[in-house]
């Protein structure tokens, strides 16, 4: 312990010292890195690995999303400024047709105006906490008592009727938060690739098992739904929630709407059904509900031990928000690098500049849309001349079930007309299958590459379940191989945009990425900010976009599709 107090001392020490020293002296640059080699001029490949890598300006554009647009909910003032901004600097490198693209009906915005929460009694503690998106404000300071609603069952709740109007009301149990004895930010191991590599093909191996929920399941849910409708009914002034997460990390996202009314039980089938029929909090048509809080883990919990030691708790919070209903349409940033010969064709990258915002976005994602805006600034920048036309979209409402990328898809290419349903309105048949329905430019299109896992280099790529690209994609990976990407997975991964494509039998893929630090801190957290992007692999990632984009818009033939739909 001392030989340890004694380290710490001089490391305290030396700290002071650096502080202490002329600017000139503690602020000395680097020495300056040897000079790359000149690429070969007749190697295009070489020539986007020198700009990507040497002259990159991913960290900048990612800076200038995160950091100072900020957070990005889709329809609130953030995204707008973002969709406006990424417009504007890919017009200003020189890309053409850079324009907002409405979809819709969306939805409210809603902007966090002002936030404070602590406790004020039977002392005072800070409170680490974060109001959920579309959540109400408080109408001024409230300073108000929390209650503990302790209820397994409609008895439980019949206790507490008439106690929590004006109340601040804690819904959960103390929830149990484990140490970290595994590091939070890994990267894919040579295991791991391999695993992906030898996955089997999604079209024979058998469909993964979907969730079925428990009895036990349904009977929690539906407890839960009657907690926050009776929290509701009640007149509570506020409600806290523990957050997943710890050590200062909290993940967030959107409020809960209490349903109008709530069944006995819920068929385990119709539990997806049952969610459809909500309503959501951006709905302009939303009922009111009461202001909807997160607390981090730790802090949720000593409050709700107080209480159960009997103390008189009480939490003074201050929550200000901002509703936009003048323009309920959502908005893509698209932009055009102009084809040559085959310009009626298009390939297509990207990522959603829709963000949640307890963080900045950063590696959800202003990463995949820096990457993806990189990509088409080093194209430009090395004055390639395509023969196909190379278009960067930026979606909005991701987060909200790929809002903005399927109607993009459908406006402008094509969609599944799903079976009619039987007579009396019972749904079809499992086995009836939808019909693709095509635009002309669905014949048109070359190909789609997304990012959006985080801050984690590229490894390779999810095929998607098309096996015909294979040998395209494994020639085009051979330059990066030194870069860490080489691994193909036959796979298919979901959760983001390129299978609005996939849907409907088009080109679309995801690249497989390191996870660093993604689901354990920064995905959907208040720590989702700049400071946790590594750059250097944000240089690879938008280097070896480039090069994918590149290639596929100057081959012969588009890229190779899998089966379709029946049209």
């Amino acid at each position: 312990m001392l030989r340890r107090k004694i380290a710490v001392a001089l490391l305290l020490a030396c700290s002071l010292l650096a502080n202490s020293l002329p600017a000139a002296v503690a602020q000395q640059p680097a020495a300056a890195p040897a000079a790359a080699q000149t690429p070969d001029p007749n190697d295009p490949i070489a020539r986007i690995k020198d700009e990507g890598m040497n002259r990159s300006q991913v960290m900048q554009t990612l800076s200038y999303l995160s950091d100072v647009i900020g957070p990005r909910l889709t329809n609130s003032p953030g995204m707008k400024r973002a969709n406006e901004w990424s417009r504007d600097q890919m017009a200003k490198w020189g890309m053409q047709n850079a324009k907002l693209e409405a979809w819709g009906p969306f939805g409210r915005g809603w902007t966090l105006k002002r936030f404070s929460a602590e406790v004020t009694e039977p002392l005072t503690i800070p409170l680490i906490a974060y109001p959920k998106a579309w959540s109400p404000g408080t109408n001024g300071a409230l300073n108000a008592e929390v209650v503990y609603l302790d209820a397994n069952d409609a008895a439980g709740l019949e206790k507490y009727r008439g106690k929590l109007k004006g109340a601040i009301v804690m819904m959960a149990p103390i929830r149990k938060i484990d140490a970290h004895f595994d590091s939070l930010g890994t990267r894919l191991t040579e295991k791991d690739l391999l695993t992906l590599a030898n996955a089997p093909d999604p079209a024979s191996a058998p469909p993964r098992p979907q969730f079925q929920p428990t009895p036990e399941f349904i009977a929690q849910f539906i407890l839960n739904l009657r907690k926050t409708k009776f929290i509701a009914d009640e007149g509570a002034a506020m409600i806290l929630e523990p957050g997943r997460g710890d050590g200062g990390t909290l993940f967030v996202q959107s409020a809960t709407v209490p349903p109008a009314s709530i069944p006995e039980t819920i068929d385990p089938n119709a539990l997806q059904a049952f969610f459809r029929r909500g309503v959501s909090p951006y709905d302009k048509a939303a009922p009111a509900f009461p202001p909807q809080v997160v607390v981090s883990g730790e802090h949720y919990n000593r409050m709700l031990r107080m209480i159960q030691a009997g103390e008189k708790v009480r939490v003074n919070a201050n929550l200000e928000v901002q509703f936009q209903d003048q323009d309920m349409m959502g908005y893509n940033t698209i932009a055009e690098i102009p084809g040559g010969d085959l310009k009626d064709e298009v390939v297509m990258l990207g990522g959603h500049l829709d963000s949640w915002h307890g963080g900045t976005g950063a590696t959800d994602n202003a990463a995949g849309c820096a990457v993806a805006m990189e990509a088409a600034r080093i194209l430009t920048a090395l004055n390639f001349k395509p023969r196909r036309t190379i278009r960067v979209a930026l979606w909005s409402g991701e987060e909200q079930g790929l809002l903005g990328s399927r109607a993009y898809v459908k406006e402008h290419f094509g969609e599944i007309v799903q079976p009619t349903p039987a007579a009396g309105g019972a749904p079809a048949t499992p086995a009836a299958r939808g019909r693709l329905v095509t635009k002309p430019d669905y014949d048109k299109f070359a190909g789609y590459f997304n990012l959006d896992n985080g801050t984690g280099k590229i490894r390779g790529v999810y095929l998607q379940g098309n096996e015909a690209v294979r040998p395209l994609f494994r020639t085009w990976l051979t330059p990066f191989r030194e870069l860490g990407a080489q691994t193909l997975s036959i796979s298919n991964t979901g959760g983001t945009d390129h299978l609005a494509f996939d849907a409907i039998g088009l080109p679309g893929f995801q690249f497989i990425q390191d996870e660093v630090e993604y689901d354990t801190r920064t995905h959907h957290s208040n720590q989702d900010v700049f400071d946790r992007i590594q750059a250097d692999d944000m240089k690879q990632a938008a280097t070896i976009m480039a090069a994918f984009v590149y290639q596929a818009a100057m081959r012969d033939e588009k890229l190779p599709r899998k089966p379709a739909p029946p049209r």
